[in-house]
């Protein structure tokens, strides 16, 4: 490789923005520059380096080299927007002293707890958060690309250049309203009751209810799903009897106690490790956001 010292700033910035973009023109609108500028500053830099960054493709496609830059870009312009943040007076109006760091969430811990820690630190410091919704199986890959500083994620195992903090486990049941129950799975839950009876999943990403089929029956089967990505639907979508789904234990405990919903299998509740994952940047925020989400979570978690 060719020497990689003084890298261009402003070229590092340049390959975030249009990786995380897609197109040579988005990302010149967004840097007030010129399609054609955006194209040199990359192809500059790639020739410092000796290294192909972008495939040009479209959405364009970062190269391993060019997610390890892509990683050093937004690192730095995190540290950089902090210590400004932290040099702006109080009374000081300018929205641009802000650091904004984004994070993956899974639905679940969004919807149950996770803007808690986010308000916590936000009424402390002048920050801003760009929230991703990502499966818990898909969020560690948005680490890996550099796309977000910090995750939860399902993954015990730390992405290169992060650290991981185990959160705790929420455990699922798998239910159904009466009618449905009935309807569907009352000669008994089985591959043949299952292959059958319809399922609600939150998107094409939600394996909850596939697997638990797999744990149940063994097999691989391919009941029809609705779709529904919003919790608050999701939830309501099994409630009003359109298929059977996985929720939190907790918000359904409450329901089987009184038989407006049934349990599929009673006692086989699935339970899903999460962990918070965030690069190690040496951030005071990003320090204070991981104690505010450990805390959240395991308040949540205790109490459910």
């Amino acid at each position: 490789m060719k020497d990689v010292t003084q890298l261009d700033p402003v070229a590092l910035r340049t390959l975030a923005a249009a990786v995380r973009l897609g197109t040579f023109e988005a990302s010149a609108r967004e840097l007030h520059v010129t399609p054609s500028a955006v194209s040199q500053r990359i192809k500059a830099l790639e020739t410092r380096l000796g290294r192909v960054l972008l495939h040009r493709v479209k959405p364009l496609e970062p190269t391993e080299a060019g997610l390890v830059l892509v990683r050093l870009a937004t690192q730095g312009e995190i540290l950089e927007r902090e210590a400004l943040a932290e040099l702006v007076e109080e009374d000081d109006e300018d929205g641009t002293a802000y650091t904004s760091l984004p994070i993956a969430v899974n639905a679940d811990a969004l919807y149950g707890w996770f803007v808690d820690a986010l308000a916590d630190v936000q009424s402390r410091h002048r920050v801003v958060f760009e929230v991703v919704r990502e499966d818990h199986t898909r969020t560690a890959e948005r680490l890996r690309r550099g796309e977000v500083v910090a995750a939860i994620t399902g993954e015990p195992k730390p992405v290169p250049g992060c650290r991981v903090v185990r959160l705790g486990r929420l455990r699922y049941a798998a239910v159904a309203t009466a009618g449905f129950h009935e309807a569907h799975l009352g000669d008994g839950v089985g591959s043949a009751s299952l292959a059958e009876a319809p399922i609600v999943a939150f998107d094409r990403n939600d394996s909850l209810q596939h697997d638990f089929i797999r744990r149940v029956t063994r097999r691989h089967l391919a009941p029809p799903v609705t779709y529904v990505p919003s919790v608050r639907e999701f939830d309501r979508a099994i409630r009003v009897g359109m298929g059977w789904g996985l929720l939190p234990e907790a918000d359904v405990a409450e329901d089987l106690r009184r038989g407006t919903l049934v349990e599929l299998v009673p006692g086989r509740r699935p339970e899903v490790a999460l962990f918070w994952q965030h690069w190690r940047l040496g951030s005071t925020l990003v320090d204070e956001l991981t104690h505010a989400v450990v805390d959240a979570a395991r308040r949540w978690m205790a109490s459910t």
